[in-house]
């Protein structure tokens, strides 16, 4: 049973699905010269909640969970009622299907909760007619290294395996909940990255500006939920209007992940001039000598692919005043906690401003030698996310846990 709440975590388990689906059929395809094998290769069963890309892996979904992704707390709240909803149907299918493993993918807060309730379940129902006892494994920890680290021992409780995909995790999670396995393997965007440069594709980057070297590339990236877009692309659209008055050849392209984002981008305003496309934000990376991007997971896409970005962020104010006492690492990006140092500058809620950006974007698209500096820091940092295979070492690892 796989449980993902949004588009990214959609597609790792979709990635992990096939990886775990092969590493299987490779265990049980054994050669028997016997006319009836003890072993045959049959495939594992899917099922749970997530979205598009995990059905069209072969999971038989109960609803899609993606649709109901949410930010932060007030919107949480906002759906409460039906977050409970949904989180009984998915009990109530995993008591009545008994998996032998339960895979909570990224979206932390329903995944621990649900991971609690199966773990209680199973103590209180444990004797001889109720022998099932399914592992519990959470696939991408919580960023409980920067907010909240007491939720390290509520997944030290009920998770037999964690899962990550973040290199300097596992040593925090020895030092607080040694008890707890944790296995690093790597991040699927390494993989991601390897195919798309070596796939003889017409996406392939050139190596200059398609209108020559004063033509900068620069992509804007909103994010990839409704409210996210709403709130930052008319900061972003401010934002390529200062840059175009400093360069007037400037082109500027957008990437979102469903084309409702995308109608929503052309109803707030969106000038003929931005390239609006729908898919994946990698292709377009390669493409691009400049991103203007919000925080999160796409920032560590654009270190894969060597851009040099300019990060924002911002929220509502009731959200920001909780995430303010909550958290405290030193960076909002990714690259930039993984280097210890600041490689993209970032904005965050009041700073998150056009002319901030502006400014931070001219710096670095008139600087050849910081960019030059800012990639070679960046392949450190793609360094240290581990080699292509992460899925399948997710899996192997899965694999390992139960025994098989």
């Amino acid at each position: 049973m796989l449980i993902a709440g949004e588009a990214s975590g959609d597609r790792l388990a979709a990635e992990l699905v096939t990886a775990l689906r092969e590493r299987v059929l490779e265990r049980d395809a054994v050669s028997d010269p016997a006319p009836q094998p003890l072993r045959t290769a049959l495939p594992p069963e899917f099922f749970g909640a997530g979205g598009p890309r995990m059905r069209a892996a072969g999971v038989e979904l109960a609803f899609d969970l993606t649709r109901h992704s949410l930010i932060g707390l007030s919107g949480v709240l906002r759906k409460l009622l039906e977050f409970r909803r949904l989180f009984r149907r998915l009990f109530q299918l995993a008591v009545q299907r008994h998996p032998d493993v339960i895979v909570g993918v990224d979206f932390s807060g329903f995944n621990l909760r649900f991971a609690a309730a199966v773990r209680r379940h199973v103590r209180r129902r444990a004797d001889w007619f109720h022998p099932w006892n399914p592992k519990l494994v959470q696939f991408v920890s919580p960023q409980v290294w920067a907010s909240r680290p007491g939720r390290a021992f509520v997944l030290a409780e009920n998770c037999d395996l964690l899962l990550s995909i973040i290199p300097f995790e596992a040593a925090w999670y020895a030092q607080r909940v040694p008890n707890l396995r944790v296995e690093f393997v790597g991040h699927p965007l390494v993989d991601r990255m390897a195919r798309l440069r070596t796939a003889p594709t017409e996406t392939s980057a050139p190596t200059t500006s398609p209108s020559g070297p004063g033509a900068p590339r620069i992509l804007l990236l909103p994010g990839s939920r409704m409210d996210e877009v709403r709130r930052h692309w008319p900061v972003l659209l401010q934002t390529l209007e200062r840059l175009r008055h400093e360069t007037p050849s400037l082109q500027a392209r957008t990437v979102l992940p469903d084309e409702t984002l995308a109608a929503t981008v052309r109803a707030l305003g969106t000038p003929p001039a931005v390239e609006i496309r729908v898919g994946e934000v990698l292709p377009a990376l390669l493409e691009t000598d400049l991103a203007i991007t919000k925080s999160g997971t796409v920032t560590l896409e654009c270190a894969v692919a060597g851009v040099p970005a300019v990060v924002f962020y911002k929220t509502s104010w009731a959200n920001y005043a909780i995430a303010k006492r909550l958290i405290h690492v030193k960076h909002l990006a990714m690259p930039n906690l993984l280097a210890g140092e600041t490689l993209y500058p970032e904005f965050v809620q009041h700073t998150a401003t056009p002319e901030n950006l502006a400014r931070a974007a001219l710096e670095l698209l008139r600087s050849e030698t910081r960019r030059r500096a800012i990639k070679a820091r960046l392949a450190g940092v793609v360094a240290s996310l581990g080699p292509p295979g992460a899925n399948r070492r997710a899996a192997q690892a899965i694999l390992n846990l139960l025994g098989t």
